[in-house]
């Protein structure tokens, strides 16, 4: 199915107004598909060709303006309507539509626990037109009039609230304001539903029956959440909240993190916790449903024009996530965990060769295949992270200043980077178009070193060294030993530091600023103290030795962050051994107090440094120090009443039973039921255990049955494929094998089992037995993705890559299926930067 160009998509906008759909969905035809009908009036300002976008099953009738138009029309996803006059028109048609297993589209998901069946939309970015027929482009706005009719005992939700005929399984959506076409949203099913109002407001968080218990009991906490984000947010935003309801559902099988459909947002379900979390997995959630609340405003009511510009979607809703979060809840240290667990999501992205600015100049967007691909950690994180800097830069009251102004001139229409430039320029005196020159339409990241000297009295200088061009405002931490303990370090001073973009002065400064200071020089000097900025930073060698001994000393979790942050750029690029990073984390992370610093180091220490980074020799002692940091975590807070306490005893058992090389004592908990002295095996934990002991080849595959028929949740069913597709058997791989990329459509697996199948197939454990897949893999994944879509396409290549195997052959058949094979866009992006992972653990390695 072609792509929708953004040439086509200005000459259809240019062409068309489109006033309202009206779309009537039929759910009662049975578990294949469902019956839609579709009603468009449009105008054409000229006379003039266009087409409609639609992917049905059938396509079962179209009329333009009661005269009948051919089905056999139909080319791939687009329908003809040739020789338009100026002035109104009606569309209609009836299609059958499929339902997906893929997450997008209508997804239709049945609850192994109890059979009952849901549905739901995922419409972006162009899945519109796989659930009705549109002009699906976000520019072409309209009303949209949703009529649903669903099987006995389900409930209907969608962007409007929603209405039930009396009698009837026949449902009425309230009209929307004028909306893109990937924001319409339906979701249905026997929905477990907890309500309230708030400001005059219907509220609603909805979720599968089965869940029902778990949602109860975090009922208060995300509707607390959500009310005081709408406060909030109201303070913050002069235009009110555009729609008529709030409500939150927590879908299966969802592919992404949420989805700000106005009026009714989707999450995936995990954030239902059905084990216990630590209380840096419970911000997270509130993170997200905050940052899918400011999309209502950044998205919702002012609109991108085309997908250039997602990222006035996603980086502001991000920043706003953090920051919103932090000033309306108990959550009040949110940009540690984002320094910590979220910043480098966007770094690493930013240092591949897939690499694109914040805002990409529009002709590297040319159609929506490549627009999807931008939807990556420098949309997000990298994105969140610049905007962060302007707020510093400017100051939050201009910076509020131009976002109202930008959303007052916009309201249910589009824009564009310009557009908000502007807006934001009119607020400050400050040259705002000079910024996002250099940091939205740039790529990289600055490197920050001090470089400290003694000065001519005796004091001491502090410089600091660029390699790279934007401006920078920053803190620079000074900090100096305690003399009454060593390991502990204290603050001397934080100094504001401005380093214009290369080639200019900042206004009243030097070039190349120098710092004098009389006395000692600091014991650390740590730039970029807050993580104001977006930048490697480099410590000079007197700070890195202070860190090495005092790190878990310093005062404020954020600073910690920034330096762990430090050593980890310092592992991937080479500078630092990776046992010099384990060695950091054996010393500080027993006696760390933040969850969201233990379990983000603790994570890049198993998964890249003990996984990837370290020899496979290497790698027992590596896990062996991760499992010495784990009992010490759990030595140090033995009998920790408090949330702190209990959630430090979660990561640390966690890493304990992701790290053990035998099945000595993991065994023993599983079978007791406990954790001596911890926590008690909830679902969670006890799939956990479960799937290290497939690895280490100390279970069997009736074991493994038997957990499911102890939890046959949907759950249960993608840990039992983890663990099956774990088992060191030749057997046990080439059935998941088959089931990862079987060409039968009857047995395809549903996107979030072919994760979880994958997810066990590649052990660093068992490279003499996966390695004969390498071979296999790079063609397998080359028609999966051809097949099954785009989700399927990111799965293979996120999921199910030979990511162990950091071998030059491995990297060798990969770039033979680059050169040769014509991967689909997703997965060719995910291909290329698992290529780019594996060359730099090759040469972390020194291979």
């Amino acid at each position: 199915m072609p792509a929708l160009t953004r040439d086509e998509a200005q000459t259809r906008a240019r062409l068309l107004d489109v006033h309202r759909y009206a779309i009537d969905l039929d759910l009662t035809h049975g578990p294949d598909h469902f019956v839609s009908r579709t009603a468009v009036r449009f105008s054409a300002r000229t006379p003039g060709d266009t087409f409609i976008d639609v992917k049905p099953a059938e396509l079962r009738s179209a009329t333009l303006d009661g005269h009948p138009l051919d089905p056999a029309a139909l080319d791939g996803n687009r329908l003809p309507l040739p020789g338009l006059t100026e002035g109104e028109h009606e569309l209609r048609l009836e299609a059958a539509m499929p339902y997906s297993r893929t997450g997008e589209g209508m997804h239709r998901f049945t609850d192994p626990a109890d059979g009952e069946t849901y549905v739901y939309t995922q419409l972006f970015l162009d899945d519109a037109q796989r659930v009705f027929a549109a002009f699906d482009q976000p520019d072409l706005k309209a009303v949209f009039e949703l009529t649903v009719t669903a099987p006995p005992g389900w409930s209907v939700l969608g962007n409007g609230t929603a209405t039930r005929a009396d009698g009837a399984d026949h449902w009425t959506l309230a009209p929307t304001p004028p909306i893109s076409t990937y924001l319409v949203a339906v979701a249905a099913g026997p929905w477990h539903t907890v309500r309230t109002e708030h400001a005059g407001l219907p509220f609603g968080i909805h979720c599968r029956r089965s869940l029902a218990p778990h949602l109860t009991a975090d009922a208060d906490e995300i509707l607390a959440i959500t009310r005081r984000c709408y406060d909030r947010f109201h303070t913050l935003f002069d235009e009110p909240y555009p729609f008529d309801s709030y409500d939150q559902a927590f879908v299966p099988e969802f592919n992404a993190g949420a989805m700000e459909n106005p009026g009714l947002v989707t999450f995936r379900e995990e954030f239902v916790f059905r084990s216990a979390v630590t209380d840096t997995e419970r911000q997270t959630r509130g993170v997200v449903i905050a940052h899918e609340m400011a999309h209502m405003w950044f998205g919702d009511l002012v609109t991108l024009r085309w997908w250039d510009d997602i990222w006035l979607n996603e980086s502001f809703a991000e920043y706003m996530g953090y920051q919103v979060l932090s000033e309306a809840t108990r959550f009040t240290d949110t940009w540690t965990d984002f320094g910590i667990a979220r910043k480098g999501w966007g770094s690493d992205a930013d240092q591949r060769p897939s690499t694109h600015p914040v805002a990409p100049a529009p002709e590297d967007v040319p159609d929506t295949d490549s627009a999807l691909l931008n939807f990556d950690g420098i949309s997000y994180a990298k994105g969140a992270s610049a905007l962060r800097q302007l707020v510093a830069w400017m100051g939050e009251k201009d910076f509020l200043t131009g976002i109202n102004d930008h959303i007052t001139r916009h309201r249910f229409g589009n824009a564009t980077l310009a557009d908000f430039v502007d807006s934001l320029a009119r607020a400050t005196h400050r040259d705002v178009h000079a910024w996002a020159a250099d940091w939205l339409r740039t790529t990289g990241a600055d490197t920050l070193t001090p470089a400290l000297g003694t000065a001519p009295d005796g004091g001491w200088t502090l410089r600091v060294d660029r390699d790279g061009s934007r401006p920078h405002h920053l803190l620079a931490g000074l900090y100096d030993r305690d003399p009454t303990d060593p390991a502990r370090l204290v603050a001397r001073d934080r100094l504001a530091w401005d380093i214009p973009a290369a080639g200019t002065r900042a206004e009243g400064a030097a070039p190349d600023r120098l710092h004098t200071a009389p006395g000692p020089r600091p014991a650390l000097v740590l730039l970029n103290d807050g993580d104001l900025t977006y930048a490697k930073v480099r410590l000079d060698p007197t700070s890195w030795d202070t860190a090495r001994e005092a790190l878990s000393g310093l005062p404020d979790p954020l600073t910690r962050a920034v330096v762990w942050n430090a050593a980890r750029d310092m592992v991937r690029d080479g500078e630092l051994p990776p046992t010099a990073y384990l060695d950091a984390a054996r010393a500080h992370l027993p006696y760390e107090t933040d969850i969201a610093i233990v379990s983000g180091t603790l994570a890049f220490a198993r998964t890249q440094i003990a996984d990837r980074y370290l020899p496979a020799a290497d790698r027992p002692a590596a896990l062996s120090t991760l499992s010495t940091i784990a009992r010490d975590i759990l030595r140090r807070t033995e009998g920790s009443e408090n949330g702190d306490g209990q959630g430090l005893r979660l990561a640390a058992v966690r890493t304990f039973i992701d790290s053990a090389t035998t099945p000595d004592g993991i065994q023993d908990w599983l079978s007791g039921g406990s954790v001596p002295g911890g926590p008690d095996l909830d679902p969670e934990l006890r799939w956990r255990i479960l799937g290290r002991l497939a690895v280490l080849g100390a279970t069997t595959p009736a074991a493994i049955e038997d957990e499911l028929a102890r939890d046959p949740s949907a759950t249960g069913r993608q840990g039992a494929a983890t663990c099956h597709a774990a088992l060191p058997d030749p057997a046990a791989k080439q059935a998941a094998w088959d089931a990862l990329f079987t060409t039968d459509e009857r047995t395809d697996l549903s996107n979030y089992l072919f994760n979880a199948t994958a997810a066990g197939f590649w052990a660093p454990e068992q490279l003499d037995l996966v390695r004969p897949y390498a071979g296999r893999y790079f063609p397998a994944a080359v028609a999966l993705a051809a097949r099954r879509g785009p989700a399927l396409a990111d799965s293979a290549g996120r999921y199910a890559f030979p990511t162990p195997l950091v071998d030059p052959t491995t990297l060798q058949l990969g770039e033979e299926c680059l050169r040769t094979a014509d991967p689909a866009p997703a997965l060719r992006r995910r291909l290329v930067d698992q290529l780019d992972d594996l060359r730099r653990a090759l040469r972390v390695r020194g291979a």
